[in-house]
């Protein structure tokens, strides 16, 4: 198996493998999934130039699969882009406009326009063709010998999917991706209560091994693991509800950073997506009864 990237390649079981990316497979990176066989099919594209092409070299890739149209799982798409592609139903047509893909990542035209040049120029991101075929929930795509069933899990995106492989019981969970920070649920499509529904959704099926986006596989039962990546929307939500003992306005709230806590190198990007995973946790709030509107200012009841 490309003895050239032994380093890089996790067997997780025969003739599949987690291909492991630069920074950790942190973004703008993701570990990405080869499947060998009489095709050999990629899932996602997310590992660096020269990692991707020497794979090609070696096994030709055949069918090129994503889990979802954020930057780091598209990044070097386009070094396939000859290949046979699979995308999600889901996938709006603005992921083959760069300008149309900020705009949707970021709210507005404006804000749009800053993370092209700042994440689609600067990390050399293509707008995506149009797909040979696209899959939605419950598809499963024999590919290769393997039963590989799609799995919608929106909330992260509306796009976002799992994968289950049913023969190994392997377990793909794109960015329901166990880190540290939690769940990221800060544009504007995404959504805090799908988001949960899908978490429980696929820690339901019975897999043997886990394997995310951004982290090492998992083997055995990872119910805990589930359970705390879930419970960053409560952390999430207990900060923001600290902080409205008295009156903030959404920008106080942001400029004091409960999410990001200040860490986020770029600064437009922080307040862009706190704003959004602070007001989606204030609009829930306010739903559940735990505080109240007052002009511009979020005040506990």
């Amino acid at each position: 198996m490309i003895s050239s990237l032994r380093d890089k390649v996790i067997e997780l079981a025969d003739d599949f493998y987690l291909i492991t990316a630069p920074n950790k497979s942190l973004f703008p990176f993701c570990n990405t999934f080869l499947l060998c066989g009489k095709k050999t099919v990629l899932i996602d594209a997310g590992i660096d130039r020269e990692t991707l092409l020497s794979i090609d070299r070696e096994k030709r890739i055949d069918i090129l699969v994503f889990s979802h149209s954020h930057p780091d799982h598209i990044l070097r798409w386009h070094l396939l882009r000859d290949r046979h592609i699979l995308m999600p139903k889901e996938t709006p047509d603005s992921v083959s406009d760069l300008n149309l893909l900020g705009t949707r990542f970021m709210g507005t035209p404006e804000k749009g326009a800053y993370w092209v040049k700042l994440i689609g120029k600067g990390l050399g991101l293509h707008p995506l063709r149009q797909p040979d075929e696209r899959f939605c929930d419950g598809d499963v795509l024999e590919i290769s010998g393997f039963q590989l069933q799609a799995v919608h899990a929106p909330g992260h995106l509306n796009d976002h999917y799992a994968f289950f492989e049913r023969k190994t019981g392997i377990l793909l969970t794109s960015d329901i991706d166990f880190s540290g920070f939690g769940p990221f649920y800060g544009q504007p499509e995404c959504n805090i209560e799908l988001f949960k529904k899908s978490i429980q959704k696929v820690m339901s099926l019975p897999y043997k091994l886990v394997c995310s986006s951004h982290k090492m596989p998992m083997y055995g039962d990872r119910t805990d693991d589930f359970k705390k990546f879930s419970d960053g929307f409560e952390r999430h939500r207990k900060k923001i509800l600290s902080l409205c003992a008295t009156p903030h306005s959404l920008d106080d709230l942001a400029c004091i950073s409960p999410v990001y806590m200040d860490r986020m190198p770029d600064k437009i990007l922080q307040e862009t997506f706190e704003k959004g995973m602070i007001s989606k946790s204030l609009d829930l709030m306010i739903r559940d009864g735990l505080i109240k509107r007052s002009g511009d200012k979020f005040v506990q009841i």
